[in-house]
């Protein structure tokens, strides 16, 4: 009788605790269970949502990593976060990227910011973007448009950074001809533009590039008419559809040489096409049209019909030494550059030194 008492006190004492430490062990397995989900849901809270705007006012390094700034010479104070921050008025758009005029909050520096449309621009993972885009940023010459920087957002975005020239552009610049200011029609101010956009495209074919979009709206101007050929090389970093797009602007405003199919058959020839449309810009204060922009003759009777008379009358009276014969030199290069065969078209280091030979 005892031992049965003895026996019923331990399992009295010994299953209570039993079970307590059953209890401990489930709870403590559920625990551990749920653990991973939970942290797992903190951690996404610590991801920047698609529709959130990222904050990089701590740091730089803050950016994910589908984000990239490529810096090069004259962009050094460039970040993301100015960038991104920066308050922007819109100043031009296309079918493929829309232009702002930004103000850098920490430099106070104006800044022109192209940014791309994703679907009209190459995948930053495709082979030759990057080498594209390195090739771009590394070109410097006077009477070129450097590119700053160049960014990636991790949402397909890009945005091309260009110093910002606020004297308006070639085709204001035409078009102001029209008002009869005096000091804009000299000689020698069309002549300096002339040549400036020769010297730049000159640059660009010797480092193996082609413009492909060369138009009076592409050229900026600086003070003392100085030009800044714009947007070389942009056709790149654009895809086949943006590309024609572009191909069929230039032929309804009458740069497009006729050769030209598809975009990415644009060569030197082709740049020498839209110069040749350009000098006569430059001298007949009138638009382009979508055909040969030229005459298939020029001799002195219908020298008067392709320029305003008032450049030379005006260029006699300043005392410049400009005769009837550099203007007709003049036309001549312009027609030889507009050829319908791009075999007879000069080269730019070809029209740099006829152009310096009419303006001595």
């Amino acid at each position: 009788m005892r031992k049965s008492h003895l026996l019923k006190l331990v399992l009295a004492i010994s299953l209570p605790t039993a079970f307590l430490i059953i209890i401990a062990i489930t709870i403590l397995f559920i625990f551990y269970r749920r653990r991973p989900e939970t942290e797992t849901n903190e951690a996404q809270h610590d991801v920047e949502s698609p529709n959130e705007k990222q904050d990089f006012s701590d740091e730089v390094g803050s950016e994910t990593e589908e984000e990239e700034l490529s810096i090069f010479h004259g962009g050094e104070d460039l970040t993301i976060c100015d960038i991104l921050d920066a308050p922007g008025e819109v100043i031009g758009k296309s079918s493929y990227g829309t232009l702002y005029k930004a103000t850098l909050q920490r430099s106070g520096k104006v800044r022109v910011l192209r940014f791309l449309r994703p679907l009209c621009a190459v995948r930053s993972d495709s082979k030759e973007f990057n080498g594209v885009v390195e090739l771009l940023g590394f070109v410097r010459h006077v009477n070129l448009v450097p590119l700053l920087g160049f960014y990636v957002g991790d949402r397909g975005e890009k945005l091309m950074i260009h110093p910002f020239f606020g004297s308006g552009n070639l085709s204001e610049f035409i078009k102001f001809l029209a008002g009869g200011d005096v000091d804009a029609h000299r000689w020698s101010n069309i002549l300096s533009i002339a040549i400036g956009i020769a010297r730049g495209l000159d640059h660009l074919h010797t480092g193996m590039i082609v413009h492909g979009n060369l138009k009076s709206k592409n050229v900026l101007l600086e003070q003392s008419f100085k030009p800044r050929v714009s947007d070389f090389g942009l056709h790149l970093l654009l895809n086949f559809s943006a590309g024609q797009e572009i191909l069929e602007a230039s032929a309804a405003e009458g740069y497009k040489a006729p050769e030209l199919i598809k975009m990415k058959e644009v060569s030197k020839e082709s740049d020498v096409y839209s110069f040749g449309v350009i000098m006569l810009e430059l001298v007949s204060g009138k638009e382009p049209m979508n055909k040969n922009p030229t005459c298939s003759v020029l001799d002195h009777n219908r020298l008067y019909d392709l320029y305003r008379p008032d450049i030379l009358r005006r260029c006699v009276k300043d005392g410049n030494g400009v005769t009837e014969e550099c203007v007709l030199d003049y036309f001549q290069l312009a027609v030889s550059c507009c050829s319908s065969s791009p075999s007879h078209r000069p080269s730019f280091k070809q029209v740099l030194r006829k152009l310096e030979e009419i303006r001595k």
